[in-house]
């Protein structure tokens, strides 16, 4: 962006005017990859909308059972199926079951590092994995379920941070050496973005690889934390500090860059788990709460006017504070099926 700007201005265009101009840039660049994801992606993580219960049946044949999963309407997205201690017990009530067994049996296949769970436990968590269309009210019971909130609320502090820190720490950097000037100033602060390509995958990465090492969901939640408050303690320094050599500035951005933006993948690594019949829901909620983070960490920046170091320090208080309160909460409900 500081390059296109200054491309405007030696050919003649005012800085009033450049600097406007400029955004028709990554204006253009988000029309096209809007158009992308709505015309090359698939509907859902295993495919084709109408084809979501075919990866389900798969698993359920590779373990021995036949069974033909179809929808079950009218029962909420958060509702606990049918008990798992009756083995072969009847659905409740009123309710219609989400699979309809073929009524052909192979003797069921476990891996090394699988638990043995009954043909009924490996159909009720096949249903509860299934992605189901939900009504209004489910939708609002799904965003406001506990589970979903801690994505969202850590998703605030680390997403939220980065958008803020982004818009104002080229103009940090150019306050704190004036040496620099606006472009270079504007090319080092893109350096925080950029890590991104190598950061916040590597935050979903190692999420996962702790997950396999130690097949608990808790792992991941754990490591969302730690890293969310390794990003706070970061950003207090840099406030305290307020770095006025490049080296330190530019060394402690990126060690807080690091596990600020490890933790945006981090984050979406868990948020398969949580519900996962309402994946779509859960994913939106996450990524609506981390651009409102924006909003409002931006809000703070504005009001310390060119005080950067205490808006840093704040946001550091505000992440470690979020983090700590909402560690206890566990990953995933207790009458869940599937997702662990």
């Amino acid at each position: 962006m500081p390059s296109i700007y200054d491309s405007l201005v030696s050919d003649g265009l005012t800085p009033h005017v450049a600097w406007r101009v400029t955004f028709i840039v990554p204006g253009i660049v988000i029309l096209f990859v809007a158009a992308g994801l709505l015309l090359l992606c698939q509907d859902t993580p295993v495919g084709k909308w109408s084809e979501r219960h075919n990866a389900a049946q798969t698993n359920l044949a590779a373990h021995g059972v036949q069974a033909t999963i179809v929808d079950r309407p009218q029962v909420g997205i958060a509702d606990k199926p049918a008990s798992l201690s009756s083995g072969t017990g009847s659905p409740p009530a009123g309710e219609k079951m989400q699979y309809d067994a073929t009524g052909e049996r192979k003797q069921s296949v476990f891996f090394d590092h699988e638990a043995q769970l009954s043909e009924r436990q490996m159909l009720d968590t096949a249903r509860g994995e299934i992605v189901v269309k939900p009504t209004i009210m489910q939708v609002f019971r799904v965003m406001f379920a506990p589970q979903t909130l801690v994505q969202a609320f850590c998703y605030f502090c680390s997403f939220g941070a980065e958008l803020a820190i982004n818009s104002i720490l080229g103009t940090y950097y150019q306050k704190n050496f004036k040496q620099l000037g606006q472009t270079t100033s504007g090319q080092w602060a893109a350096m925080f973005g950029l890590l991104n390509v190598v950061t916040r995958p590597l935050g979903g990465i190692i999420a996962d690889l702790l997950y396999r090492r130690f097949p608990n969901v808790w792992i991941k939640k754990i490591w969302i934390h730690t890293l969310g408050i390794i990003t706070g303690v970061f950003l207090i320094v840099i406030g305290v500090l307020d770095p006025h050599d490049t080296s330190t500035m530019f060394g402690l951005i990126a060690g807080m860059a690091i596990f600020l933006e490890a933790g945006n993948g981090a984050n979406f690594a868990l948020v398969p788990h949580v519900l996962p019949h309402a994946n779509g829901v859960v994913s939106g909620m996450t990524g609506a709460t981390g651009n409102f983070g924006g909003i409002i960490f931006a809000i703070i920046f504005r009001y310390m006017k060119t005080d950067y170091a205490k808006s840093f320090w704040i946001t550091g208080v505000i992440t470690i504070g979020i983090n700590l309160a909402v560690c206890w909460i566990p990953p995933v409900s207790k009458k869940q099926i599937g997702g662990r």
